[in-house]
């Protein structure tokens, strides 16, 4: 009876490998995740989630560098018609010729003064540099290099003025203002105006002011 038993056992114990082996077997030919098709399929999904979110995080990414350039706005043009412009009595009026001449070289001296103020502040860029370098300079050489350094500056300033005068009679040609003194209201003068086109105040209004 015992010996029975054992074989009845080991028959049920055969069968059961059997029938994993067969199962095993079945999954495999019908394309079932095995354990090793698991894993692949686990590292394959990792590597697309790595690839999508990008570099690491110890990885910077290289700063894109843009080139700058120091914008200059045109200066405004078009003028009316000549009649527009007051004169004094006893002047000629103004013609389209006279105001086209005066208009160009208000714009050539903006153009002008444009570039001398670049490349003074160029010139000013070199100056502190060289002060901050100069450390083992005597008095007399450091005072040279501020001397030199304020000077540059209080003439780029008067530049920075002349521009702004020039640009603003542009604007008065274009809007038609052109030759009204800002202060009384009364004619500049034309005879005035072609030596000095930067010009806002009239012969006695200027007095005036310098009086002051």
């Amino acid at each position: 009876m015992a010996e029975s038993g054992k074989a009845a056992g080991g028959r049920a114990r055969s069968a059961t490998t059997a029938r994993s082996t067969k199962t095993a077997g079945s999954a495999a030919a019908s394309g079932g995740p095995t354990r090793s098709t698991r894993s692949t399929t686990a590292r394959v999904g990792a590597s697309a989630a790595k690839t999508k979110a990008g570099p690491s995080a110890g990885t910077a990414a290289a700063p894109v560098r843009t080139a700058t350039a120091t914008a200059v706005a045109p200066p405004p043009g078009g003028i009316h018609e000549a009649a527009t412009y007051p004169v004094r009595p006893g002047e000629d009026p103004w013609t389209e010729d006279e105001l086209r001449e005066l208009r160009d070289g208000l714009i050539d001296e903006v153009a002008r003064l444009n570039s001398e103020i670049q490349y003074a502040e160029h010139e000013i860029a070199d100056m502190l540099r060289d002060s901050g370098d100069g450390a083992g300079d005597d008095q007399a050489d450091a005072g040279t290099k501020n001397f030199e350094r304020e000077h540059e500056m209080a003439l780029t300033n008067q530049t920075r003025g002349m521009l702004s005068q020039s640009e603003r009679a542009l604007r008065r040609l274009a809007d038609g203002t052109y030759g009204a003194c800002e202060s009384c209201g009364s004619a500049i003068g034309k005879a005035r105006l072609q030596v000095f086109p930067r010009a806002t105040l009239c012969v006695t209004c200027k007095e005036r002011e310098e009086r002051r």
